[in-house]
């Protein structure tokens, strides 16, 4: 009966060192899984700054472009209100010379 006990209790423990082992390379390999999603998270972070860097950059060319569009807008509405000016004082000039012929 004692050898019987020791027996199965031999083979208990054989079989808890298998599964030991098993669950010990498991480990191992979910760690190395662990590292390398890591790692691609960490790559995967540095490209969504690259592109956010290289989309501020657009956006700053564009904000400067506008604003020199803007101005020339700008000018050019200054430009044709001179315009306006000059030919509502033409109409006056001709108004005037027809009344003093």
């Amino acid at each position: 009966l004692f050898q019987k006990r020791a027996v199965k209790a031999e083979n208990n423990a054989t079989k808890l060192k298998q599964e030991n082992a098993l669950l010990q390379v498991q480990l191992k390999n979910y760690k190395t899984e662990n590292e390398a999603l890591r790692s691609g998270q960490s790559a995967s972070l540095a490209v969504v700054k690259q592109n956010a860097d290289v989309a501020l950059q657009n956006l700053l060319t564009v904000i400067t472009n506008s604003r020199s569009s803007i101005k020339q807008l700008v000018s050019g509405a200054e430009s044709l209100q001179l315009v306006a000016d000059l030919l509502k004082s033409i109409d006056r000039i001709s108004e005037t010379s027809e009344d003093g012929q």
